[in-house]
């Protein structure tokens, strides 16, 4: 494997591991949705 497959590879894994990671982040700091009790609502 020459050094341009290599820096390519690296490059790819990084980013698609930093977009994961953002995503991730992101749907675990989203704010909770309030959702009907149905308990209390009858």
């Amino acid at each position: 494997m020459n050094a341009d497959a290599l820096f390519l590879m690296i490059a790819s894994e990084l980013i698609i591991t930093a977009i994961t990671i953002y995503f991730f982040a992101r749907v675990l700091s989203a704010p909770k949705k309030k959702e009907p009790d149905s308990y209390t609502d009858n």
